[in-house]
């Protein structure tokens, strides 16, 4: 889908943040393998392509999800024996073929499940948690999507290194409380995206299930899933830096349903905005960001890679000289973000190349406009769209349909927004 993005107007008003998608993942995994039924409350609005790839898994593998109003409600997956394989479709969700692929190596000598994907999902990298996976009994075939995995984990120490995705030890610590034994994880490298990591950590403690960090890694109980009977979703501070973002360069935005004691990594919007120069307004769970003069920062991304697509759109607003530091993962995501961010910024008129493993982005003169091809990249769409607020002429996004991977809702919200004309 080809949406045009007229020039000549401002971003601005107040918004509800939607439940986080990563903090959503977790909650239905630890639910669905839960002792009883568990309510997630995820707050209005339409869930993400990922989170529906989440849930229809689930019901494949004998759990149920079910949503009503503002409620998910998830009946527990009960493994049984079969002699028939399942075939779980994880769409486009890293998240959900990371995760569930050291579980279904945990539970699956019950019967061959096999997981499945598509868009970019099939050639992103699964090699390094396969082999930590094989390495302890795991009987696992290929390492790229499809994976079938027909079971044999055995408690003990998985190693695997932290500088490739928080994903891996997230679909480790999810599983290893199945085995039969206490484990523990050990890395070989420094963890990347820590904050992803917490925020399992904190979402298994909220299940009973309490791992012990260590220096080297965390030790893993054998333990029993407990459903806590009702828990509430995170707002989602990934997608809520959208609007703040716009806030930054636009006019004042505010994003309600925020909390600062997220284990959300991606928080740390709030200080890089006011970093850049934005004006930053923290009240309760109600964030404001407001326009002021910009300047270029030199930022490591990377524990918040994520944000690098819409950060590269606040610098390309900034004058002066930003780096995107450590951005290598970001070749590793729904597209290859380093080159795509920095097509992006270039296709709009604007400086942008590479060096190695950081983006370099020169900030400070007007955007021209142009065509924008998404990718497919959900953040690469949303950054499109608060870039073309900086446009003098029109944009034109390809791809605009890839936001359904995580905010549906987007471009509703962003015609209400941006309806004020300059």
């Amino acid at each position: 889908m080809i949406r045009t993005l007229m020039p000549g107007r401002v971003c601005r008003g107040s918004l509800p943040a939607i439940p986080s998608k990563s903090d959503a993942h977790r909650l239905l995994l630890c639910a669905a393998l839960a002792d009883a039924p568990t309510e997630i409350e995820v707050g209005k609005g339409e869930l993400s392509a990922d989170i529906h790839a989440t849930m229809a898994c689930i019901r494949v593998l004998g759990g149920d999800v079910t949503a009503e109003g503002e409620i998910l409600r998830v009946t527990p997956i009960r493994f049984s024996k079969s002699n028939e394989s399942i075939l779980c479709n994880c769409g486009e969700s890293g998240s959900t073929a990371r995760f569930l692929l050291p579980i279904a190596a945990a539970a699956g000598h019950i019967t061959p499940i096999t997981l499945s994907g598509h868009g970019r999902l099939p050639l992103r990298p699964f090699a390094p948690l396969c082999d930590a996976l094989r390495a302890r009994g795991a009987d696992i075939y290929r390492d790229l999507l499809p994976i079938t995995v027909r079971g044999g984990l055995q408690a003990g120490e998985f190693t695997i290194a932290g500088n490739i995705s928080s994903q891996y030890i997230t679909g480790l610590l999810l599983a290893l409380p199945l085995l039969e034994g206490d484990s523990r994880i050990t890395l070989t490298t420094p963890l990347e995206s820590r904050g992803y990591v917490d925020m399992t950590l904190s979402t298994l403690a909220r299940f009973g299930i309490h791992v012990k960090a260590d220096a080297a890694g965390w030790k893993v109980p054998a333990a029993p899933y407990r459903s806590p009977g009702r828990i509430t979703a995170d707002g989602d501070w990934s997608n809520a830096a959208f609007w703040l973002c716009a806030g930054a360069v636009s006019a004042p935005m505010t994003v309600t349903g925020l909390s600062s004691g997220s284990r959300q990594g991606d928080r740390r919007i709030t200080d890089i905005l006011a970093a850049f120069g934005a004006r930053v307004t923290v009240g309760g769970d109600a964030v404001t960001v407001s326009p002021a003069p910009l300047r270029g920062v030199t930022l490591s991304v990377a524990d918040i890679p994520d944000l690098v697509p819409i950060l590269a759109v606040v610098a390309a607003a900034a004058k002066g000289e930003t780096r995107f530091i450590d951005a290598g993962r970001l070749r590793l995501k729904e597209s290859d973000r380093l080159a795509t961010v920095s097509a992006m910024i270039c296709a709009l008129g604007g400086d942008a190349d590479i060096d190695g493993d950081t983006l370099i982005i020169r900030g400070g003169k007007p955007l021209c406009g142009g065509t924008v091809d998404s990718a497919n990249d959900h953040r690469i769409a949303m950054s499109a769209a608060v870039a073309a607020l900086l446009c003098t002429g029109t944009v034109e996004l390809q791809g605009a349909e890839a936001v359904e991977k995580s905010y549906p809702a987007f471009w509703t919200d962003y015609d209400r927004l941006s309806g004020e004309q300059i």
